[in-house]
């Protein structure tokens, strides 16, 4: 039987209210990210001869580390690797808080009290509203944002607040517009910096003013920091567990995926608060059996070797410039991020004597179905678009080349802002 066939069985009455109830899979929307998966379709099928430049993937472009898949291979082959990893293995622990203390100058990291290794950064996202949400508390995120601990504080029962992040406060948030009474009731709150999708970064001095709310408050802080160490241009990295206090209300994610080129192999770290540490890990007992030994044993040699992604972020430093001063000679008002590899964009009004953008998505389309160069469009906080530096580009000289044409493909418009 078909999907169809089956939504007119009992099985389309037994879902649960929070991923729509009997409504379930019969909402006629097209979402974002199909909607470009659709016209990356259409445009391929009309210009089957040209490249299709995707600058919407947030996904490294490369395979991760020789060294690290050595030794994955090296451990995958031992026996007394191949059984439940459990709550992870203290050799990972003790690599991850080495990795705070020497990458990002976090101080007094008990690795058998404060770490735990976790599988990716979505997974303890989706854990976090299951230690603190009941019915009826909020989890205060930002938007734009990457939503799941917000999806999961709805699966619990809770409320979501968005905290809109705007242009004009460098796309960090407000503290002083959260409402008192939002405060007060909020267990949670997400943030996420440097930012997907602006590519924003948080100072100390912002980090300082979240410890002394969330004291206030008396409010959690999951700090999401895949991309924290890949900065550029002089710019060290900034951990929130290295300011005063950030331990004593909240906890820390990273992420090997992004900053490593290791997305599909599942491995990061929480660190922080001791007490969230052993709940999250209560938690997560229930939720999984630990990543493979193996990966952990890989993943911490990674971790002792900080330089790796320090070349990682040099590519992606290149790339900016390149991109940057691309777009900007097309009349774009681009600017470099300190961090991350996404590149937010205001999108332009329109094409002289041409073609209206009214919203970041109307340009994203026209981006991919006329000029094949697909991006993400992301219309929370205006009209923008997000640029991946992560396409496909083998060496220096193809990046350049990949950049030149798509300066050469937005040359025969003239845009206006």
């Amino acid at each position: 039987m078909s999907v169809e066939q089956y939504q007119e069985t009992f099985i389309q009455q037994q879902f649960a209210d929070r991923i729509g109830g009997a409504n379930y899979g019969k909402d006629t929307n097209i979402y974002k990210f199909e909607k470009i998966k659709r016209a990356k379709a259409a445009a391929k099928a009309a210009h089957p001869d040209v490249e299709l430049i995707d600058m919407g993937v947030g996904e490294p472009d490369e395979m991760a580390d020789a060294g690290i898949v050595a030794k994955l291979a090296e451990e995958a082959a031992k026996p007394e690797n191949r059984g439940y990893a459990d709550n992870g293995i203290p050799e990972f622990k003790a690599a991850a808080a080495k990795y705070l203390k020497e990458v990002f100058s976090v101080d007094g990291i008990d690795p058998v009290t404060e770490v735990l290794h976790t599988i990716g950064s979505k997974p303890a996202l989706a854990m976090l509203p299951g230690v603190f949400i009941n019915p009826g508390d909020v989890t205060i995120m930002t938007v734009p944002g990457y939503p799941v601990m917000g999806t999961h504080t709805k699966y619990m029962g809770g409320e979501v607040y968005n905290v809109q992040l705007t242009k004009e406060n460098n796309f960090l948030p407000d503290l002083n517009a959260i409402p008192e009474d939002i405060a007060r009731r909020a267990k949670l709150f997400y943030l996420n910096y440097p930012n997907n999708p602006t590519g924003a970064a948080a100072t100390k001095e912002f980090f300082m003013e979240v410890v002394a709310w969330a004291k206030k408050y008396n409010v959690v802080i999951a700090h999401d920091a895949p991309y924290a160490a890949l900065t550029f241009d002089g710019v060290k990295p900034l951990s929130f567990l290295s300011v005063p206090g950030a331990k004593d209300v909240g906890v820390e994610l990273h992420s090997l995926s992004k900053s490593y080129n290791m997305t599909g192999w599942r491995i990061g770290f929480i660190a922080g608060n001791p007490l969230i540490v052993k709940a999250f890990g209560d938690v997560k007992d229930n939720s999984d059996s630990g990543q493979f030994i193996a990966i952990q044993k890989a993943a911490a040699y990674g971790l002792a070797n900080p330089q790796i992604t320090e070349e990682i972020a040099a590519k992606y430093s290149r790339r900016h410039d390149l991109l940057v001063g691309a777009l900007n000679e097309l009349g774009f008002r681009a600017e470099k991020p300190k961090g991350s590899f996404f590149l937010y964009v205001e999108a332009p009004k329109g094409i002289k004597g041409g073609q209206r953008f009214e919203s970041g998505e109307a340009f994203s389309q026209f981006l991919i179905r006329e000029k094949l160069i697909s991006t993400v469009p992301w219309d929370d906080a205006g009209r923008f678009v997000r640029f991946s530096v992560t396409f496909i580009a083998n060496g220096e000289a193809d990046e350049l080349r990949v950049i030149s044409e798509i300066k050469r493909r937005l040359s025969d418009v003239e845009f206006e802002f």
